[in-house]
């Protein structure tokens, strides 16, 4: 059953406060615990997601992704990421916007690279909050997107709407997406999400270049 601890204030524009847990598979077998976070102060955000492995997995150290930036009109605007890999700094990945100069910088294994920075760019822990903030409502739509690493615009398209979706307990109203690179490279994804809970993803399946299929489902939700 889902540990749901509350769900207050639903008749605001947007919440202040998310906390979203999710039980992670691999090829069906559980891979990792993944707890995400997103706080607003102001016009100011935070998000964080952390996963722990299971068993053999978390020997490899906690997963941290760090999204930091503004609240605007056009939704989420990233100042900074950061993505670390247990105390490995060499696996460390950051990326800055420049928004004023319209140019995004990266560091990857100590080598700075700089792009320009397209209008809307998310990174990867923001861009499901924005569409917390601008629900897709369009059959299809594209957003540009940094790993820390490269830049990509991801299209992404509406496979179905109102689907109804049960995890433990809980039905869910959802709106079922898919998404992929315009590079391909297998880093294709879908998602579920819930429509009655600001379309936060309840559901996540990732399909790797590898063939690997990684599968993450709701736990809990917080919202205030």
């Amino acid at each position: 059953m889902l540990g749901f601890l509350a769900i207050a204030n639903l008749a605001m524009a947007t919440p202040q406060s998310v906390t979203l847990t999710y039980q992670a598979t691999r090829n069906g077998k559980p891979f990792a615990n993944v707890t995400e976070t997103f706080k607003q102060t102001g016009d100011q955000y935070v998000i964080e997601s952390v996963t722990e492995g299971v068993g053999l997995a978390a020997l490899l150290g906690k997963r941290i992704l760090k999204s930091e930036g503004i609240v605007i009109a056009e939704g989420l605007r990233p100042k900074r990421f950061e993505q670390h890999q247990g105390d490995n700094e060499k696996k460390a990945v950051y990326a800055d916007f420049d928004w004023i100069a319209n140019q995004l910088s990266m560091k990857n294994k100590g080598n700075v690279t700089t792009e320009s920075l397209a209008i809307g760019t998310q990174d990867v822990a923001s861009f499901p909050y924005q569409w917390m903030l601008f629900p897709p409502n369009a059959d299809e739509g594209s957003l540009p997107i940094t790993t820390g690493i490269k830049q990509r615009v991801y299209s992404y398209k509406v496979v179905a709407r109102d689907v109804s979706l049960t995890l433990g307990a809980v039905q869910f109203k959802t709106l079922h997406l898919s998404s992929v690179s315009e590079n391909g490279g297998g880093n294709e994804k879908e998602f579920w999400l819930a429509v009655d809970h600001f379309y936060l993803p309840i559901k996540i399946i990732m399909r790797e270049g590898n063939g690997t299929i990684i599968e993450q489902t709701l736990s809990s939700m917080h919202i205030d």
